[in-house]
């Protein structure tokens, strides 16, 4: 069970965080080409905004199967796991409560003709980037697991 757990959790973590991580990141660039651009362009930035909150919530499955693997090995209580958990919260805080209202508030303000304020798709590229290096890092966790009796 352990087997099919563990892979339920990284394909969950591939599925799910993958075209976050593309979609956010391609998201400022993107703002900059709609601003003042055709109605392809907003339909873009509609595309990876809902591209963004769907796998988003896609990605409520890989602490569920993250949290049932870490049971099924007994390492709830590893510090590495612990760390990873910690790091997946301050991500999805990120995601949900900096880059997806940051990416609305672009989209409505586009959609009103209004100009984004000028910093706006560089601060959240910064917030997409802080994402993105969380997410990287727990990966690097997953994969050393420091501490563990089968690291590499």
């Amino acid at each position: 069970m352990t087997k099919v757990l563990l892979s339920l959790h990284v394909l969950a973590a591939l599925v799910a965080i993958g075209p976050v991580t593309v979609a956010a990141s391609m998201f400022p660039a993107a703002t900059r080409r709609a601003t003042g651009g055709t109605d392809h362009d907003l339909a873009v930035l509609r595309t990876l905004h809902r591209i963004c909150r769907v796998y988003a919530a896609v990605g409520i499955a890989i602490p569920v199967f993250g949290f049932a693997t870490a049971g099924s090995l007994g390492v709830t209580g590893d510090a590495w796991v612990i760390v990873s958990i910690v790091l997946t919260a301050i991500a999805a805080a990120v995601l949900v409560l900096v880059v997806l209202p940051r990416q609305q508030d672009i989209l409505d303000g586009i959609a009103e003709q209004a100009e984004p304020e000028p910093r706006a798709p560089a601060r959240l590229a910064m917030y997409t980037g802080i994402f993105n290096v969380l997410w990287a890092v727990v990966t690097v966790l997953m994969i050393v697991r420091p501490g563990s009796t089968t690291s590499a």
